[in-house]
């Protein structure tokens, strides 16, 4: 039985990765370069065939890294499919080999390949779910847990599968938020 984490990142076998490199492009990458960047739209999604890339996440000034993927592992999510931003960064942290298959085509293989499909689609499901579970995303609400109307939008961003971080109001957050309003045009 496969773990969380290789239910999360599986490993493509080489008659898989054969597959998938007839809709893609293979490339060399080197050690830092970026593939994806955190807050932009996503436009393809890579297969690691030699080397390693990172997925890592700004988190206040540190770096936080979110995956290791070797090769036969993939990148992407259902940000991927929905056209939405990247939440995070990836780049490669060794040289290598990657093969990028672009949305429109990822897409299509998806629909065309049931094997892969269920793979890729499992995966990117899997990945979102966690990313929820962990409140891990670009939105942040603040707001009362007493208030209905935080209460209803957090119910809102959850029920819709949309990453966000929550912080309880308080009163020193309170006071910063709105001296901060005041000072805005």
């Amino acid at each position: 039985m496969a773990t969380a984490v290789q239910r999360l990142f599986p490993t493509l076998s080489p008659a898989q990765i054969a597959r998938i490199a007839a809709h893609g492009r293979t490339r060399r990458v080197e050690p830092g370069e970026v593939l994806v960047e955190a807050s932009a739209p996503i436009a393809r999604f890579y297969v690691v065939v030699s080397g390693e890339l990172e997925g890592v996440r700004a988190a206040g000034s540190n770096v936080e890294r979110v995956a290791v993927l070797g090769p036969g592992q993939f990148t992407g999510e259902l940000t991927l499919l929905s056209g939405r931003r990247a939440l995070a960064r990836i780049r490669a942290s060794a040289a290598g080999e990657v093969i990028g298959v672009d949305r429109e085509q990822a897409m299509a293989l998806v629909q065309t390949d049931a094997e892969l499909g269920e793979i890729l689609m499992r995966a990117f499901i899997l990945r979102r779910v966690e990313m929820v579970a962990r409140g891990v995303g670009d939105l942040v609400l603040v707001g009362s847990s007493h208030c209905a109307g935080t209460l209803r939008v957090k119910e809102f961003l959850t029920r819709n599968g949309q990453p966000h971080s929550y912080l309880t109001s308080t009163p020193t957050l309170r006071s910063r938020s709105s001296s901060i309003a005041s000072t805005s045009p």
